[in-house]
């Protein structure tokens, strides 16, 4: 299966007050932490949406195997990067694309590949991370999503999409990895982990 990863990082972060993307965890930063776990699932196309403070957050990011997406809408939210990200993925021979977020530091490679492997074996489906009542990101949207995918706006993301009974998903459990921090009390309790 031939897979892009989008990482979504465009988002201000006012709850936290700084540059989210930026702040340091694992010896690198939230986003640097999201890159690296891409891409040791050897997915060679990896993609990163920056918008708010673009040039700082761009500027951080040490891997050039990245390649950089810049959302100018980013303030129409996280549907508008999820649009950016896939209108601007290079789509050509592309089976499907897996997106996650820069702020959910717990998502490691070995849960990365699990959705993958899972795509894989069930390529007409998409393969979202099981938050109890809702499916969520990390997910796989295979190429027949790409055109939904383009036309999200507003802050909900691929939510509506992924917990619709037209589509057809299959929930991986995440455990306790599907957390997002949002706030400096969440920051704080990450570093103490």
């Amino acid at each position: 299966m031939n897979i892009a990863i989008l990482i979504l990082a465009a988002g201000a972060a006012s709850r936290m007050g700084t540059v989210k993307q930026n702040l340091e965890f694992n010896g690198t930063t939230l986003l640097g932490n999201a890159i690296s776990q891409a891409l040791a699932t050897g997915v060679q196309n990896v993609y990163c949406v920056l918008g708010a403070h673009f040039e700082t957050v761009a500027n951080s990011i040490q891997d050039t195997a990245v390649t950089v997406i810049e959302n100018k809408n980013w303030k129409n939210g996280l549907g508008s990067s999820i649009a950016c990200g896939i209108y601007n993925v290079e789509m050509n021979n592309l089976d499907a694309v897996l997106v996650m977020l820069a702020d959910q530091p717990l998502i490691d490679a070995e849960y990365l590949k699990q959705l993958i492997q899972t795509a894989t074996e069930h390529p007409q489906s998409c393969v979202a991370s099981d938050y109890g009542k809702k499916n969520g990101v990390p997910a796989v949207f295979p190429k027949q999503y790409f055109k939904k995918l383009e036309r999200l706006s507003g802050d909900q993301g691929a939510k509506e999409l992924l917990n619709s009974l037209a589509t057809s998903v299959i929930k991986l459990d995440a455990r306790d990895r599907v957390w997002d921090i949002d706030t400096p009390e969440e920051y704080a309790r990450l570093l103490k982990k």
